[in-house]
């Protein structure tokens, strides 16, 4: 049993110890086996995220697109850790990536905003939904459901987590260890999990998910 930081531990150390099945790497710490770039003009993941010690993953930011799993999933607990090396800005997690429509070059999905100043904002990209009403004004160019809590994001240069909980349509958002979103009836309810690249360098690590089915 694998447990990297507080946050994780308090998320679903209970879970885990209950006899639920170990959370799994999504990175294996060699190479981008299981992963796809996604970006215009295309590009192989190997040229826009490179493996540094430790099985971190620095990831170039451009060209716009992103990278995701190969793999689907559906009930899973996922655990992230991101953090800007240099200046902060805009990124996100992908969840539920499916085919059909796109909104620019973002996929049918919902977004954990990790973008600075707005970590754990949720975004309905390219038709997707959840019950919760938006945030953002209507008829707003960005849908933008906000979070909730006070901004819990850790200063430019340190380690921030990402815990997220779906299951059967609900999703939970907590940012280092503050649960900052909820949302319900999301649609798609399953699909791919990526990041999305817009223009910032960023890195990685500690990638990993339990599917909970």
């Amino acid at each position: 049993m694998r447990c990297f930081v507080p946050a994780l531990c308090a998320f679903g150390l209970s879970a885990l110890t209950a006899g639920a099945a170990p959370f799994t790497d999504l990175f294996n710490g060699r190479d981008f086996a299981g992963w796809e770039c996604v970006t215009s003009p295309a590009t192989d993941i190997g040229a826009v995220c490179k493996i540094l010690p430790e099985g971190v993953v620095a990831a170039s930011g451009a060209p716009v697109g992103f990278i995701a799993t190969t793999a689907r999933y559906e009930n899973y607990r996922l655990h992230a850790e991101w953090r800007w090396p240099g200046k902060p800005g805009n990124g996100g997690v992908l969840l539920h990536i499916s085919s059909g429509p796109k909104d620019r070059a973002w996929p049918l999905s919902l977004q954990v905003q990790t973008k600075h100043k707005s970590a754990g904002d949720l975004l309905p990209m390219a038709g997707a939904g959840f019950a919760e009403p938006l945030t953002s004004p209507p008829g707003a160019a960005t849908a933008i459901r906000a979070h909730t809590a006070a901004d819990s994001e850790k200063p430019a240069g340190e380690w921030n987590s990402c815990d997220i909980l779906c299951r059967d349509g609900t999703v939970e958002v907590t940012i280092n260890g503050v649960l900052q979103n909820k949302v319900t009836g999301a649609t798609p309810h399953a699909g791919r999990i990526g990041f999305q690249f817009e223009g910032t360098p960023f890195e990685l690590r500690r990638v990993s998910v339990v599917r909970l089915d």
